[in-house]
């Protein structure tokens, strides 16, 4: 077991955990599951939500201090940010659109399901806030974002748009002034953020345990009900349906409309980083490989790669992004919560900014889900229903993560004039 890569792990915990809930329901053992096996599961989405908070203020003034080579590079930098800034959107939007015209998360047969008193006292309350938010006025969304104490809208997830804000504030701050004034500053984050990133590694050591109780609990919740699974099917491929949109439509759209390189070309020559990318689910391992093949095999110039690629894998996650979309109406669907046009503005919102502070290793993307439903006043909780399929998707968003970075590295070449031509050769190789 110990030679047992993590994903595999995790797997196994959920199969494990969906079989003994299916006995426990069957032979009468709900009261011992919900005493003694759900509260780890609890523990392990408690530790998730632990670190959000940092994770996003550290990872997110790392990422925006970094602009500090915009002096150098303005034209660049200002291109680069506004390209992933675009994709992120348009990845959100098209979750957005696919998750409410398929519906995954009405495919519950609420009749057939025993919900926890607990859980829909939570579902009841949420719509209840959801009726006040719209009685509220229209820029009230505006105004929600400027905190008036950074530390109090720390303290709560649900004002996690609030922390991003003030990150961004700060790491703009950063950049004006000289670097001798903030190296000090600028070491202690990315210090504070190299050990956020290995407390992630430390919650995902138990995420096999945290996965096998957060399933057992949720099926012994939700009883031996086919619509579980039917509605996970349909929530996966949804997910799959618009990261193929993103790979297949929009990168060949983006490529087409601002460089001369053919797609097929693009893809053979991305393609070994879009392999590492599926199996080690990191844009940060994948990132070494990816300036290889842009720089050698796209042609895309040192200057753009060294500065756009790494930045990328800082901030533009649109394949993250796309499934916390997707991710968060799902589970409002599941709970009953409607969600009306400021609360789906609110998702494409705190997606697009959240993946900016989303760091580049296997299981970020759950931690942001956290922040996304937290946002639009959904339980969190709702993460059971989707976590023991969070690693194979987390797989296949993390190719369009690394693909979106390769596009946007193409376009700001093509329109620098740094993207030499290659030959078939190359391409291949």
């Amino acid at each position: 077991m110990k030679k047992l890569a993590l994903h595999w792990k995790i797997i196994i915990g959920m199969v494990l955990g969906v079989v003994y809930g299916l006995i426990a329901n069957k032979l009468g053992w709900v009261d011992f599951t919900n005493a003694w096996i759900k509260p780890w599961g609890v523990i392990f989405v408690n530790l998730l939500k632990l670190i959000a908070v940092p994770l996003v203020f550290a990872s997110l003034i790392k990422g925006v201090a970094s602009l500090s080579d915009i002096a150098k590079l303005s034209r660049i930098g200002g291109k680069t940010i506004a390209l992933y800034l675009t994709s992120t959107v348009i990845a959100v939007t098209i979750g957005l659109l696919l998750v409410n015209t398929v519906k995954p998360g009405e495919a519950f047969d609420m009749k057939s399901i025993q919900v926890s008193e607990n859980t829909q006292t939570g579902a009841d309350k949420k719509i209840e806030d959801a009726k006040e938010v719209k009685q509220e006025g229209p820029l009230q969304f505006v105004v929600d974002i400027v905190p008036t104490n950074i530390f109090s809208a720390a303290s709560n997830n649900r004002n996690m748009l609030q922390v991003i804000f003030f990150a961004i504030f700060f790491g703009i701050a950063m950049i004006i002034l000289p670097s001798e004034k903030t190296m000090h500053v600028k070491g202690f984050f990315d210090g504070i953020n190299d050990i956020i990133l290995q407390i992630v590694d430390l919650i995902m050591l138990a995420a096999p345990y945290g996965v096998f109780a957060l399933l057992a609990g949720l099926v012994v919740d939700f009883g031996a009900s086919s619509s579980l699974f039917i509605a996970l099917g349909k929530y996966s491929a949804t997910v799959i349906v618009g990261l193929l949109l993103m790979i297949l439509v929009v990168y060949p759209i983006i490529l087409k409309l601002f460089t001369k390189i053919k797609y097929v070309d693009f893809f053979k020559g991305i393609s070994p980083a879009q392999m590492l990318a599926f199996s080690t689910s990191s844009s940060a391992a994948t990132l070494p490989v990816t300036m290889e093949r842009c720089e050698d095999h796209l042609g895309v110039s040192k200057e753009v790669s060294s500065f756009v690629l790494p930045l990328g894998a800082t901030i533009n996650m649109d394949g993250t992004s796309l499934y916390q979309a997707v991710g968060a109406v799902f589970i409002a669907q599941a709970y009953g919560i409607p969600l009306d046009l400021p609360a789906q503005l609110t998702i494409v919102l705190t997606a697009t900014l959240a993946s900016i502070g989303a760091a580049a290793v296997p299981g970020a993307g759950m931690v942001m889900l956290v922040i996304v439903l937290g946002a639009i006043g959904v339980p969190v909780e709702g993460l059971a229903l989707i976590f023991g399929v969070d690693r194979i998707l987390d797989m296949m968003r993390t190719v369009v993560n690394v693909t979106g970075d390769a596009t946007v590295a193409t376009v700001v070449a093509s329109t620098e004039g740094q993207l030499s031509l290659v030959s078939d050769t190359e391409l291949m190789s």
